[in-house]
């Protein structure tokens, strides 16, 4: 099977064109966990299928490390951006629209002095803030610095979906928290009934956030694009931030805006091809 490493901010997916390569639906699951692994696979943070759509120009079919499905990677659709233009599937550089989890995103390509993708800008759509479609276990019309409590410490979550679950605990230091230990619990919580992302988010200014993230079926990325679109929002809400925010993660930085006016958020953000191979599964 043939197959292209690429990452945004160091979140590294496994590509696999769905048009070429064909792997039966069963099989998936466990053909991702052996492509992710970092020791007797590939090693990525997931792996991603580009596959025909008749709703999109494009499908991006997402599979976690853990071989589960997720609905959105806004890292991961700034590449498959990259990946169709670059390889000559697509000559659109305007509202590309590729489809996810049934939602179809459109996306905005800049490009580099060789002619090919460097810059991704993705319009995320409206953040879904009921907590029932998020979801979340919650009172209420909005699930904003509610207090969770994970190895006997409480903490206060704001929730936010971006296609996929996200819990934001504001904190003092990122750099500090051990996500190892309370990232599980954190995306295993009983107030998540299809567990959750997790951003540990540090205020520099009222445009600069720093951000750490534990991925539901992962583990802790160095980065994640829902999130970041999660982590402005969560901030805008809280009043922390303006509506344009830049998201400093441990792969790089992630420019957000949250048009208020048209309820859409912008993701933008580099797109990076590492390598190419072709391997036996």
């Amino acid at each position: 099977m043939k197959f292209t490493k690429m990452q945004g901010c160091g979140n590294d997916y496994v590509y696999v064109n769905g048009f070429t390569e064909k792997i039966e639906a069963d099989k998936k699951a466990e053909v991702v966990r052996f492509l992710s692994d970092r020791h007797f696979g590939i090693g990525g943070d997931g792996v991603i299928f580009i596959n025909p759509s008749d709703k999109a120009d494009f499908e991006m079919e997402m599979f976690n490390a853990d071989g589960t499905r997720s609905e959105m990677c806004g890292n991961g659709i700034r590449c498959v951006a990259k990946f169709v233009y670059d390889y000559g599937m697509t000559t659109k550089t305007k509202d590309l629209p590729i489809i996810s989890g049934g939602h179809v995103k459109y996306l905005d390509l800049e490009l580099g002095e060789d002619g090919k993708v460097s810059m991704v800008k993705v319009n995320m759509g409206a953040p879904i803030l009921t907590p029932d479609q998020i979801p979340v276990i919650a009172v209420g019309e909005r699930a904003i610095n509610l207090p969770i409590t994970v190895q006997e410490m409480e903490y206060h979550m704001t929730c936010v979906s971006m296609g996929n679950p996200h819990a934001i605990i504001f904190v003092d230091d990122v750099m500090a928290m051990n996500l190892e230990k309370i990232g599980p619990d954190f995306e295993n919580h009983s107030m998540f009934p299809r567990r959750t992302n997790t951003e540990f988010v540090q205020i520099v200014d009222r445009n600069h956030v720093k951000m750490r993230v534990w991925e539901r079926g992962t583990g802790e990325t160095l980065a994640c694009g829902t999130g970041c679109c999660a982590t402005a929002v969560a901030c805008v809400l809280n009043g922390y931030t303006d509506n344009k925010v830049e998201v400093e993660v441990l792969g790089g930085k992630i420019f957000i805006e949250w048009d208020r006016e048209a309820n859409l958020v912008y993701m933008t953000g580099p797109a990076v091809t590492v390598f190419e191979g072709e391997i036996n599964i």
